[in-house]
């Protein structure tokens, strides 16, 4: 999720345990410490474009770090809190705690994938249930937060947890409902797919991006749950065959390695780039959801040293004019 909703988030449980003399800075050590785990977008190289990718969502967001990402945050903040609201040590670190600990939880709730269960397991995490942004879901969490810290009732703020595992509910059932109707979209087409998934849009819970494998080709649809239930056909694009697409790519380069790296975090939904560029792309995400525009993508240079990386692009062309498409398919 957005940095503002982890923080939101982080702060309603240890809101929700203090008492009122201490509202404000549980409120304050919750949002920080829900916000801290994305902290690993830090991780970078200059020359490795994919490193940010393996790191992000990995160790900073895993449940065996809880207790020490609550720690360092704590640590951080004890002089402060402990100078002007005499909080201890213990009780600043268990706030901190409960927001660190709620941040993977709801990153895992979106659909980019969250390593919780890193180092045991590198498994990618995805509910699928909201967008990285929703505001429908965000806005009355803030409300709720800011009414319990100014008016010094927790009320307010047990509301907003409700309001968010409530519409959390809601998603799992406009999900399962989306993807009901993205199977019948297949079986229409006299597709069995080998896989399918489906992902909510920017913003809401209405329209989701169906994306399925069949007979070495990915179907990318729409799909809207509300207003009266809606498909829209989209496109297709051959599955990556590096054999075929990039038989100049030798296997040992870095390249081929960086390839291999940006097929696991694809969950290998990766195609090469329009006109046989020397590109392959993430098709799970496009801003639209029946489009194969990546929002991401790697170029391979051909004339690369054995040493040197792939380059990682982001793509963000015309986004007005796309937000205005986006909205006019929710609500058509």
């Amino acid at each position: 999720m957005d940095l503002l909703t982890q923080g939101l988030v982080g702060a309603s449980i240890p809101l929700i345990l203090s008492n009122k003399k201490q509202l404000g800075a549980a409120g304050l050590a919750g949002f920080l410490a829900g916000m801290a785990p994305d902290l690993d977008a830090l991780i970078r190289s200059p020359t490795d474009g994919l490193l940010f990718l393996e790191y992000h969502r990995q160790f900073t967001h895993s449940f065996l770090f809880i207790p020490i990402g609550g720690a360092i945050v704590a640590l951080v903040l004890f002089p402060i809190l402990n100078l002007r609201r005499r909080v201890g040590f213990l009780v600043l670190w268990l706030w901190c705690c409960l927001g660190f600990g709620t941040h993977g939880i709801l990153d895992a709730a979106t659909s980019y994938g969250t390593q919780l269960l890193w180092p045991f397991s590198e498994a990618r995490y995805a509910f699928r249930l909201i967008s990285i942004v929703d505001p429908i879901f965000s806005i009355p969490i803030l409300i709720g937060i800011l009414a319990s810290i100014f008016l010094k009732k927790k009320k307010w703020c047990i509301y907003a947890v409700i309001w968010s595992l409530c519409y959390l509910v809601f998603a799992n059932i406009q999900r399962d409902s989306a993807h009901a109707s993205a199977e019948q979209l297949a079986s229409a087409r006299g597709h069995i797919p080998a896989r399918l998934v489906v992902k909510p849009t920017f913003g809401n819970t209405f329209l989701w991006r169906s994306i399925y494998e069949f007979d070495g080709r990915f179907y990318v649809d729409a799909i809207r749950t509300v207003s009266g239930a809606l498909q829209v056909p989209g496109s297709s694009i051959e599955k990556l065959n590096v054999s075929e697409q990039f038989p100049w790519l030798k296997e040992g380069t870095q390249q081929r390695k960086d390839l291999e790296r940006f097929a696991r975090f694809s969950d290998g939904f990766i195609a090469q780039g329009d006109g046989g560029s020397d590109t392959v792309s993430d098709i799970r995400y496009s801003f639209l959801p029946n489009t194969i525009e990546p929002l991401w993508s790697i170029r391979l240079r051909r004339d690369a040293s054995d040493t040197q990386h792939v380059t990682y692009e982001t793509h963000r062309e015309k986004p007005a004019q796309k937000f205005s498409t986006l909205v006019k398919m929710i609500f058509q």
